[in-house]
């Protein structure tokens, strides 16, 4: 949906143009994106003769790349919108504004209403943009390379202890606010079972501190014994206490060695993941399939996956998504770790597993498997950098949006490293030869 147009109060308003740098990465990357598509994508989930005008889609998707190109918060990035000229002229601004231009909430309703499948198009654009300026080839499309990371969601470190002590407090508190009599919250022995189990646990007096925890584990007990007789027969306070009571009744079935645990309540879906890490053994979120050019890493497909499926069942899903992307019914060599045994993806593109004994192969085919790792510095960075190292979005759907999210970010900012290498390319050209003019001129003075 385009914005109305709005020229009264515009008289006194500076002009953005006058303010930027025409040769500026963010400027120049501004007019290679085809903004126009978005809105034909997104325009029918927009109601245009009912309620607030809504705000300029070029504005909604201009501040999600800027959000994950550089790294920031909702809240940071509205915040830093108001001081930069060229985050403003980027989104399509004419004028300088001094005032924020939403609320940080909207980005996360945008996210929302457009999901996963509009965060797709941010990143085919980003795609489409690299093949226009020269960055990618589309002969780079023919040789590709996969991998799984983990996503590691935004929650404490779970322990029973602690997601015991939690949960009843939740218990307690919605008893409370649905005006439920309870005989005992447990609020203070609760508490002090808790503080006395991670003394114990600090001492290493490990006996001591596992009796804590089954008193824990006993209160949270006899609060949902209480809760579910209380709200017996009434249909509305069931489906208000379904939620926690079916965390609670999940967390005190579980043991050491049941699957599928309860790791965090407000993010129930979260998975322990251990991938052999020296450093971090454990890692609690989801697994993501990265796909990327192998010539110059450049991303070509980011997936979430619920859970943490077996890489080679996620291969299939990853390669289709990218065959969407860069617009091919077929792949050409796709290079995976041993991982991906048993993928099953024949039909789809010419999987090259390495392992043990790639040496002995071909040089010309030797030359790409050796390109294999390069995607692991992309990981690293996507985490680093764009946010893919702490997933802050709720949700299996906000798995994926983080993905896919991260990955336009990281294309995003190879695009301006093009702009500002030319630039400062084109500044040493300029001051090389206007040494050389100074030099020749000193030489004639001196003849």
């Amino acid at each position: 949906m385009k914005a109305k147009n709005n020229k009264a109060g515009l008289l006194f308003q500076q002009p953005l143009k006058p303010l930027v740098n025409p040769d500026h990465s963010l400027v120049q990357l501004s007019e290679v994106v085809n903004w126009s598509r978005f809105e034909e994508k997104f325009g029918s989930l927009y109601s245009p003769d009912s309620g607030r005008p809504a705000k300029p889609i070029r504005l909604m998707v201009g501040l999600q790349y800027l959000k994950y190109t550089f790294n920031l918060s909702d809240e940071a990035i509205v915040a830093g919108w108001v001081e930069n000229p060229y985050w403003q002229y980027f989104c399509g601004e004419r004028y300088f504004q001094h005032e924020p231009p939403i609320d940080p909430t909207s980005m996360t309703k945008w996210r929302n209403k457009v999901k996963s499948d509009g965060l797709e198009e941010l990143l085919e654009e980003t795609i489409k943009a690299g093949l226009k300026l020269k960055v990618i080839k589309k002969n780079d499309f023919n040789k590709l390379v996969a991998d799984t990371t983990v996503q590691q969601k935004n929650i404490t470190y779970p322990t029973d202890a602690k997601l015991c002590h939690k949960l009843r407090i939740k218990l307690v508190d919605l008893a409370k606010a649905s005006k439920l009599q309870l005989r005992q919250s447990y609020e203070r022995v609760g508490k002090r079972a808790y503080v006395m189990q991670g003394r114990y646990r600090r001492a290493r007096q490990f006996k001591r501190a596992k009796k804590e925890v089954k008193k824990l584990r006993n209160y949270l007990r006899r609060i949902t014994k209480e809760v579910e007789r209380n709200i017996a027969g009434n249909e509305q306070l069931r489906i208000i206490f379904d939620t926690l009571l079916q965390a609670a009744k999940k967390l005190l079935a579980q043991t050491k060695k049941s699957k599928n645990k309860l790791y965090s309540i407000h993010e129930p879906h979260v998975c322990c993941i251990g991938k052999g890490k020296s450093h971090k053994k454990y890692e609690f979120g989801n697994k993501v399939g990265i796909v990327t050019t192998a010539k110059n890493n450049f991303i070509v497909g980011a997936l979430g996956f619920e859970g943490n499926p077996y890489d080679g069942h996620t291969l299939r899903a990853n390669l289709k998504q990218t065959m969407n992307l860069i617009g091919r019914e077929k792949l050409g060599d796709v290079y995976v770790d041993g991982g991906y045994k048993k993928h099953g993806c024949e039909d789809i593109g010419n999987v090259e597993i390495v392992e043990k004994g790639w040496r002995k192969k071909k040089r010309s085919i030797k030359r790409w498997i050796k390109r294999r790792s390069s995607i692991e510095p992309t990981i690293g960075h996507l985490k680093e950098d764009n946010r893919l190292g702490r997933n802050f979005l709720k949700g299996v759907e906000g798995d994926k949006m983080n993905a896919l999210g991260s990955a336009f970010g990281y294309n995003m900012r190879k695009l301006l490293k093009k702009f500002t290498f030319a630039y400062i390319f084109m500044l040493k050209i300029i001051e090389f030869y206007r040494n050389l003019a100074m030099k020749s001129k000193l030489k004639t003075r001196l003849a």
